[in-house]
C-alpha cells in the first residue's frame, strides 16, 4: 500500500474537543495523514479552566482516529496552557525536525512552543502554515498593534499559506500584506453531524428537560450556553429577559455554564424577581445537544470574541441565534432577519430589540432555525479538507520567498 500523498503535523497546546474530530475527519481522506503534536495533557486530566473556574475533562474521545504525539514524556503532564511561556517545550524542536512531515500547520504563535516550532520549520526547510482566529475586531493595546503592523507581517509573510477561518480572519490576514493566492479557506468549524444526530435524538428529551429544571413547557426558552465571564455580557442576558418578560412575552431563561461570574448573576435574577430562569451548571459535551433541544433561541452577547463556536453548535441544532456584531463567526455565519438577529455587545437595549425579533413571531422564529442549519451545512468538515488540500498543493509550485505581490 502506498503512503498518503502528505503528511500533516499540526502543532497544539492540548488536546481540544472542537480539533480532535478535525483531526480524525483528514485522517479519512486518502491524500491526508494528520498527527497531532501536544505539549500538554491538561484537557485529558481534567485541568481547572480558567473561564469555567472549575476542573473540566470532556466527555467526547479527544484521541480517537488519529496520531497523536504527546512531547516531553513526563513534563507533558505537568504543563498547563496559561500564559506564553506556560508552554516551554524544546522537544518540538526535533519532533518537527525528524517526523518526516511534509508541511506543519500552527495555530498561531500563542505560546513559546509555537514560536519554537515555527523556527525549526524554517530552519529545517518543512513548509508551514499557520490558522490564527484573530481579526482586525479584537480590542489590542497600542503595543500589540504596533506588534501587527510591524513584526506580524513579516511573520506571516514566511508562513507557505495562511489558513483562513472566516472572512474577518481572511480581511486580517489580507491587512498584514498576504496575498489572495496563498489565503485559504479552512473554516472554524465543529462535528456538525455528531451535534445534529444528538440534537435530532434528543428531542423528544425537550418536555422532561423543561420539568427538570422548572420551566413551563409552553414557554419559548433563551439559552445562553458559554462561560460566565464578562467580556460574554452573560448579566446583559439577565437583564434583556427581564424586561421582556415584564412586556408580556411567555419566556424562560436556561443559563448553561460555570466562571466568574456566577453567584453575581444568580444574585441578579433574585434583585429583578425574575420567574422561570434555570441555571443548569456546566454541561459537557455529550449532553450539549439536548440542552439545544430544550430551547427556542440562543444568545451571545460577546465583545472580543475571536469566533465564538458555540454558535456553529446551536446552529446545528437548528436554533435562530442573536449574537454581537462583533463576533468573529458574524460574517460568515449569521445574517440579520434570515437565521436570527444582530446586537451590540455590551447594549441591553440592542439585546432587548433584538431578542423581540426573534421572539415576537413563532412563524419567522421556525424559519430562522430551519435557516441555521441550511447555513451550517455548507460550513463543514468536508470545507476544512478542501482547503487544506488546497493549501498543500502550493508546496510544490510556490515558495513564501517570492516576491508578494497580488
Amino acid at each position: 500500500m502506498s503512503r498518503k500523498t502528505y503528511r500533516v503535523a499540526v502543532l497544539n497546546s492540548h488536546p481540544i474537543q472542537y480539533f480532535a474530530p478535525l483531526y480524525a475527519h483528514w485522517n479519512k481522506h486518502p491524500d491526508l495523514e494528520v498527527s497531532a503534536l501536544y505539549c500538554s495533557d491538561s484537557s485529558l486530566r481534567g485541568g481547572v479552566d480558567p473561564g469555567f473556574r472549575q476542573p473540566v475533562t470532556w466527555d467526547v474521545d479527544l484521541l480517537d482516529g488519529y496520531r497523536s504525539v504527546f512531547l516531553g514524556a513526563e513534563r507533558v503532564k505537568r504543563r498547563t496552557p496559561r500564559g506564553f511561556f506556560s508552554l516551554v517545550c524544546p522537544e518540538v524542536w526535533a519532533e518537527i525536525r525528524d517526523g518526516g512531515y511534509d508541511a506543519v500547520l500552527f495555530h498561531g504563535y500563542g505560546y513559546a512552543a509555537y514560536v519554537l516550532g515555527i523556527i525549526s520549520a524554517r530552519v529545517h526547510g518543512i513548509p508551514a502554515f499557520v490558522r490564527s482566529e484573530t481579526h482586525l475586531g479584537l480590542r489590542r493595546s497600542r503595543l500589540r498593534q504596533w506588534l501587527r503592523d510591524s513584526v506580524l507581517s513579516r511573520v506571516y509573510r514566511g508562513f507557505q499559506g495562511c489558513l483562513a477561518i472566516g472572512a474577518r480572519n481572511r480581511h486580517y490576514y489580507q491587512v498584514l500584506g498576504i496575498p489572495d493566492r496563498r489565503i485559504f479557506n479552512v473554516p472554524y468549524t465543529v462535528d456538525n453531524d455528531r451535534i445534529i444526530t444528538a440534537a435530532n435524538s434528543t428531542r423528544h428529551e425537550r418536555e422532561g428537560l423543561r420539568r427538570d429544571f422548572g420551566l413551563p413547557e409552553t414557554s419559548q426558552v433563551v439559552l445562553y450556553a458559554s462561560k460566565f465571564m464578562r467580556r460574554k455580557h452573560p448579566d446583559d442576558v439577565v437583564s434583556a429577559f427581564g424586561r421582556l418578560q415584564e412586556e408580556g412575552l411567555n419566556i424562560s431563561l436556561l443559563m448553561v455554564g460555570t466562571g466568574e461570574m456566577e453567584t453575581e448573576l444568580r444574585a441578579q435574577v433574585n434583585n429583578l424577581n425574575l420567574k422561570n430562569v434555570a441555571f443548569a451548571g456546566f454541561v459537557n459535551q455529550s449532553r450539549l445537544p439536548a440542552m439545544f433541544s430544550a430551547s427556542d433561541v440562543f444568545v451571545l452577547p460577546a465583545e472580543d470574541e475571536p469566533w465564538g463556536l458555540i454558535v456553529n453548535e446551536a446552529m446545528c441544532a437548528g436554533l435562530p441565534v442573536v449574537v454581537a456584531d462583533g463576533v468573529g463567526c458574524v460574517a460568515d455565519l449569521v445574517e440579520e432577519g434570515v437565521n436570527g438577529a444582530l446586537s451590540k455587545a455590551g447594549d441591553v437595549d440592542s439585546l432587548v430589540a433584538a431578542l423581540r425579533r426573534v421572539l415576537n413571531d413563532e412563524v419567522s422564529r421556525q424559519a430562522m432555525g430551519e435557516a441555521s442549519l441550511r447555513k451550517i451545512q455548507q460550513w463543514s468538515y468536508k470545507e476544512c479538507s478542501e482547503g487544506l488540500l488546497q493549501a498543500l498543493l502550493t508546496i510544490n509550485s510556490t515558495h513564501p520567498s517570492e516576491t508578494d505581490t497580488r
